[in-house]
């Protein structure tokens, strides 16, 4: 297991690139066994996650190319569908979530596909009803062996059809999308997750010869097609990382830019950083945020405390609630964090309270933050990641904080975050990577 040792309380100064995102990339990738042609992706992120996901691609017999440093030809001309039957599949695409995004496609254009139960972070229950029930409305069979854990589902003979998902997710209505571009017949999916992630997914089908109107809204009409094409794709910068680095720049007093953000895709991320305090200029597409001494949080307009709490798009995504909690924590003011999404991603709290900061766990979606106006700083301290986007704001912490911490199974930032130790520390942080 590998760990972190980081020095805290350094000014970080510089410009610094955020990588693919890796939610997009994840359901990009998956995209790619759509169609027998080949598909160039451009900005993969070469992270845990997706270099796991094009690992079990090839396992499936897609031919992959590296053909420059974050550029991928893919070819699923002759694809392995048996693989889905072998010891190899359950064990690898047991431990991706994002695993669950090959089934649109492989039902799609193979008419079947199986699935063990995807892992994942540990942060709270992650249901997948509705992935299948939109796989079962458009005429898919669908049965889970509690056995061993598999999903199993036939889908011979898709139909478009109406259906209003359960949920605004992003990650099932990208599957459900990728299965019914090539049903036959027309598919209205009513309150569609609309994240420029989906908006991506469902510009590049339409280059393959798909034909789905309706894309950044949450109503999609999907006319379905006998085949798809080859094309290229850019993968966007990571909105998570750019908000992270926000984060990062306001807590440690630096004065950071952050390059090509695609600032339009960004949605209200720049505005909740700027409600915590942080002040920013957008030159361009690049973000720059100056050093400030200290950051103030806004109140609501009658005086009462601001609140923080995550939506589905246009609203405020649910992987910065983290970055969100730790920047209040030297901020002048206080804040309400409500983590409504997932039960358990505010239990990293106990490690920053255990670093000084002012913390109350009113319950597990909710925490009251005290700031402490960078008049008191964190100190270091021990601590273990549980998840990728806590494990990033406890990094964060580390690095505001006095003296050294030390946060052991980095495996989990690694999963989301691309060499961030190198990254950071071209700006002046100091993090030793150690085993």
């Amino acid at each position: 297991m590998a760990s972190f040792e980081i020095i805290g309380g350094k000014r970080l100064k510089g410009d610094i690139y955020p990588q693919g995102a890796k939610n997009e990339a994840l359901q990009i990738l998956c995209a790619v066994l759509l169609t027998p042609e080949p598909v160039t992706i451009h900005n993969v992120p070469d992270i845990i996650d997706v270099n796991k996901l094009i690992e079990l691609l090839k396992d499936f017999g897609v031919k992959v190319e590296k053909t420059g440093e974050s550029t991928y030809l893919f070819e699923a001309k002759n694809v392995n569908i048996a693989f889905l039957e072998t010891d190899s599949f359950k064990k690898k695409a047991a431990a991706l979530r994002g695993s669950i995004m090959i089934l649109g496609p492989l039902l799609a254009r193979f008419g079947k596909a199986k699935m063990p139960k995807p892992g994942g972070d540990k942060i709270g229950r992650r249901r997948l009803d509705t992935h299948f029930l939109g796989f079962e409305q458009l005429g898919a069979k669908f049965s889970y062996d509690s056995g061993d854990s598999f999903y199993q589902i036939d889908a011979s003979n898709l139909k478009g059809c109406y259906m209003l998902l359960d949920e605004a997710s992003v990650t099932g209505t990208a599957n459900v999308v990728m299965a019914a571009v090539l049903a036959k017949g027309k598919t209205t999916i009513y309150n569609a997750a609309c994240e420029p992630y989906l908006q991506q997914l469902c510009s590049m089908l339409n280059r393959m010869g798909a034909k789905i109107s309706g894309i950044g809204s949450n109503l999609l009409t999907i006319e379905g097609v006998d085949s798809l094409g080859g094309t290229a794709h850019t993968i966007l910068p990571d909105m998570i990382e750019i908000g992270s680095f926000i984060g990062m720049a306001g807590m440690t007093s630096s004065e950071v830019t952050i390059k090509n953000c695609r600032i339009d895709m960004l949605g209200i991320i720049p505005t909740i950083f700027r409600r915590l305090g942080i002040k920013m200029e957008f030159r361009g597409d690049d973000i720059h945020i100056p050093s400030q001494d200290s950051y103030e949080i806004e109140t609501f307009i009658d005086g009462s405390i601001l609140t923080i709490s995550d939506a589905i798009w246009p609203g405020f995504t649910p992987d910065l609630m983290s970055i969100a909690l730790v920047v209040a924590t030297q901020a002048k003011g206080s804040a309400l964090i409500h983590q409504k999404m997932f039960e358990s991603r505010l239990f990293f709290v106990d490690k920053l309270i255990d670093m000084g900061a002012q913390i109350i766990l009113c319950d597990p979606h909710r925490a009251t933050v005290i700031g402490l106006n960078k008049q008191i700083p964190l100190r270091g301290i021990q601590m273990t990641s549980p998840d990728i986007r806590a494990g990033v704001a406890l990094l964060i912490a580390a690095l505001s904080a006095n003296g050294k911490s030390t946060i052991h199974n980095i495996e989990q930032i690694d999963r989301g975050y691309q060499n961030i130790d190198t990254r950071l520390n071209a700006l002046g942080a100091e993090i030793r990577r150690i085993s």
